[in-house]
């Protein structure tokens, strides 16, 4: 799917875009692997260790369309996967969350048209559905600009869906990184935001097997969601520290109780496959797509009126040792 492709990957020095760029390099010979971001430093040591004769590192900002458009040149699929994702930060600098998340991704989309990208995809989050705080809302933005986008595409013979899930288990800023931390340092008690929260998780190697699998099952106008496990931060909390006290601090400001990732407003446009979800567009295009039957030939089914999917009625859940093992496997990954 991937041989002799040229791929483009913005924000691509975070904790998804290397991920992707390993599995990639394992399982496929593309032609380019274009990093597109905006810090020297992170690419600088990217570098060292992906340093294949197809990789390209190219500084950008998606707030730039000009630059987009020249390194989009020649390009077969693009991941969008740039945004500023930390919540009380979004809520506190609204307007630049908005220039990168919303305008950004506007950017990218009229980059994607102007070169005939045949693929896109672009990363959203649970915090979309049924937003709570500036950065879910703005992500909630991109996503419909990502599914219209399949409306202003004219003749080209391009496509845009969207891939959502949860937290990702050990990324740069989650939380078991911040409780390793507070370990290491000899904390005495962990901090709880309520103790019947609960969250979807899901490991880097899992979101990007997810996103490739999306690219071959993708007609255009797509939201992919996986199913993934829940855990209730408590139980996390005592699976990493088992003899240590854990402090209520109460939930801080845009968080949810529990996440969501198919609103049950959108029970009607939902249908359920084997492994994942997917949420239809609302808008109807020009072209008729049967997302029953994706391009892999699965079949999918509608949901109950009414459904929900969200971190607290998932049938799916971590135990304590499925959670270290998955943190190990993660840690494995990286060395």
């Amino acid at each position: 799917m991937l041989n002799g492709k040229n791929i483009l990957i913005t924000g691509g020095t975070g904790s998804f875009g290397k991920q992707f760029v390993q599995t990639v390099l394992a399982n496929y010979k593309p032609k380019k692997i274009i990093i597109f971001s905006r810090d020297e430093l992170k690419q600088f040591e990217m570098a060292q260790t992906f340093n294949e004769s197809c990789m390209r590192y190219f500084i950008g900002d998606v707030r730039d369309l000009q630059r987009l458009q020249k390194a989009m040149k020649d390009v077969d699929i693009v991941i969008h996967a740039a945004a500023l994702k930390h919540v009380p930060i979004a809520e506190y600098n609204p307007m630049e969350c908005i220039k990168t998340n919303v305008m950004g991704a506007q950017n990218v989309i009229d980059a994607c048209i102007d070169n005939g990208v045949p693929s896109t995809i672009a990363l959203s989050t649970d915090k979309a559905a049924s937003p709570a705080n500036l950065y879910g809302a703005s992500k909630l933005v991109s996503d419909k600009l990502f599914v219209a986008a399949n409306n202003i595409r004219g003749d080209h013979a391009i496509k845009f869906s969207v891939v959502r899930y949860g937290n990702v288990l050990a990324s740069r800023g989650s939380v078991i990184p911040f409780f390793q931390k507070l370990l290491h340092e000899g904390a005495t008690e962990l901090p709880i935001t309520e103790p019947n929260m609960t969250r979807f998780w899901i490991t880097l190697p899992e979101a990007a097997a997810f996103v490739l699998k999306s690219l071959e099952r993708m007609q255009g106008g797509e939201i992919f969601v996986p199913k993934i496990p829940s855990m209730k931060m408590t139980d996390m909390a005592k699976a990493l520290a088992p003899k240590l006290p854990q402090k209520i601090i109460g939930i801080r400001p845009g968080e949810k109780l529990h996440e969501v990732m198919c609103p049950q407003d959108d029970s009607h446009l939902t249908l359920e496959f084997d492994d994942h979800y997917v949420i239809q567009p609302s808008i109807t295009f020009s072209e008729k797509i049967d997302y029953f039957t994706n391009n892999l030939q699965e079949k999918g089914k509608n949901v109950p009126t009414g459904f929900e999917y969200n971190s607290k009625n998932n049938t799916i859940w971590l135990s304590a040792s499925e959670l270290l093992e998955k943190i190990f496997l993660s840690k494995k990954g990286e060395d």
